[in-house]
């Protein structure tokens, strides 16, 4: 009987393969997938900071520091009240005990002096960065000015603008015979312009700002004896 016959009366096998049961997937790991790919943990949320955040950050630290200095002098007043009252204390150590509490009580005012002046930064920066978003009404005030097409009603209302933004401490800077100051021009063009001998603006193309020693916007100029 030729091999792989069945017995007479019965059935042959079944030539059609049968098919192997579905495997289960494999997630194939993420570091052989994508190599360059970033570990993430997840529950952590990593956003770039800012100058904002690291101001808020300094605050912070502060007010933690507050905490430290205010229980340090409470425990120093009262290391000093029992040491006074106590006359088998001497007078060495109640010496020293007011020389802590001195030392607390110069910390607790630096500390105050320092918070005040991060809150007045604060304050500037937060009040620069609203007039930041002024500029472009502030140019097209100033090129409407130009051009003779200020008046009426919007004269008033773009005068009051101005009048109110340099009252914040935001002030516009740039001169036609002013020197050339590369920290605080933006030179976009070169002339000639005749008995000029050294860098000298000679049209300014948009006034530049400042607020609290600092430039906002660098006033963009044209410049004449660069050569």
């Amino acid at each position: 009987m030729p091999p792989g016959a069945g017995e007479p009366g019965q059935p042959g096998p079944d030539p059609t393969p049968t098919p192997a049961p579905d495997a289960d997937p494999v997630d194939p790991d993420p570091a052989v997938a994508d190599p360059g790919a970033e570990e993430v943990v997840e529950g952590e949320i990593v956003e770039p900071g800012d100058a904002a955040e690291a101001e808020a950050d300094a605050l912070l630290a502060e007010a933690l520091d507050a905490d430290a200095i205010e229980a340090e002098f409470a425990e120093a007043e009262g290391d000093l009240a029992a040491a006074a009252g106590d006359p088998s204390v001497g007078s060495a150590a109640v010496a020293a005990l007011t020389a802590d509490l001195q030392r607390v009580h110069a910390e607790y005012a630096n500390y105050r002096k320092r918070v005040e002046r991060d809150r007045e930064l604060v304050r500037e920066r937060a009040v620069e960065s609203a007039l930041t978003g002024l500029l472009p009404i502030l140019d097209d005030i100033d090129r409407a000015h130009d051009h003779d097409e200020l008046v009426g009603g919007f004269r008033s209302v773009g005068e009051a603008l101005q009048a109110a933004v340099q009252r914040l401490g935001l002030a516009p800077f740039g001169a036609v015979g002013e020197p050339f100051d590369p920290n605080r021009h933006e030179a976009l063009m070169r002339e000639e312009s005749e008995g000029v001998t050294e860098p000298t603006v000679v049209r300014v193309l948009q006034v530049g700002y400042e607020m609290n020693g600092r430039i906002v916007r660098p006033a963009r100029v044209s410049v004449a004896g660069t050569d």
